[in-house]
């Protein structure tokens, strides 16, 4: 996550044909937030506060408390302050501070269905596998610390889901599990349904027809395509930049999926080497990975 949010970082709010024109295969810096290579963004930042608070002991309050800090002192950012923060995040972030109740601090609008909470959430994947149990509850809390409309709460519950899937079947045959349960069981009874119809269909659309911006459902579509069109982590990740606009964020969410299909050990040394607080961060995985 953390690596394809830093490759995305440079890129932020380029059209597709320029992304395309400038996007390079090696780690940049500086560009549309004037960052250092390896600088990643919010959206590791807040996915990092969740899986510290997920190492022991976890509560959706610890996860919130991370947040404030986050905002507040710097917690989990590359160089000490937080930048590139999203209105609807800052705004929950702001009403946690506050004292509401970490369930209700999310907006509910239906403008509020931004990525900022597709962007943090694979870490409860690892979670649940010490845990032994998938809880739908746990991810739609989550997402709705910043972000608790429906819509964005099953877009988490079904990357997660997704990314189960991958974890235990691999890539391919994940993907046609994936397919089956979409049709038959997840949304078959939800008033959101049609804002997921495509995702069965997703290995059959072009790239025309795949949007990169903030919105939950282009976010969740293109990380799946991304990962379905290419074969490693590079690829991937290139491919999700190369789309354009919210590059860091479809990066990240991409770059998640493709870390697990492929492992960590498939992501360029150069582009590894280059993260900010590389070994922080894998320090940090190590100790979600083992339970403490």
């Amino acid at each position: 996550m953390a690596v394809g949010d830093a490759f995305g970082v440079p890129y932020e709010f380029l059209s597709r044909e320029e992304a395309r024109r400038r996007v390079t295969e090696s780690m940049q810096g500086w560009g549309t937030h004037n960052q250092p290579p390896g600088t990643w963004s919010d959206d590791t930042s807040l996915a990092l506060c969740t899986a510290d608070a997920m190492v022991k002991d976890y509560s959706v309050s610890k996860v919130a408390q991370n947040f404030v800090k986050w905002l507040d002192e710097g917690l989990w950012t590359p160089h000490g302050t937080a930048f590139d923060i999203g209105g609807t995040t800052r705004d929950a972030i702001n009403r946690l501070r506050s004292g509401v109740d970490p369930m209700l601090a999310g907006g509910q609008d239906e403008m509020d269905n931004g990525n900022g909470s597709l962007m943090r959430i694979l870490p409860v994947l690892w979670y649940f596998e010490q845990k032994g149990h998938y809880d739908v509850r746990t991810v739609a809390e989550l997402s709705s610390l910043t972000h608790g409309h429906p819509r964005s709460m099953t877009a988490c519950v079904t990357l997660v889901r997704f990314a189960q899937l991958i974890l235990y079947h691999g890539k391919e045959k994940a993907f046609d599990v994936f397919r089956k349960e979409v049709k038959e069981n997840l949304f078959t009874q939800d008033e959101q349904a049609a804002h997921f119809s495509r995702l069965p269909h997703l290995d059959e659309l072009p790239e025309s027809e795949i949007q990169s911006g903030g919105y939950v459902i282009h976010t969740l579509e293109a990380s799946i395509w991304c990962l379905l069109n290419t074969g490693n982590y590079k690829d991937a990740v290139l491919k999700a930049v190369r789309l354009g606009d919210d590059t860091d964020t479809t990066a990240c969410v991409t770059g998640g999926l493709a870390g697990i299909a492929y492992g960590w050990q498939s992501i360029p040394d150069e582009w590894l080497t280059s993260l900010v607080q590389k070994d922080e961060i894998m320090g940090l995985c190590d100790r979600l990975e083992s339970g403490g």
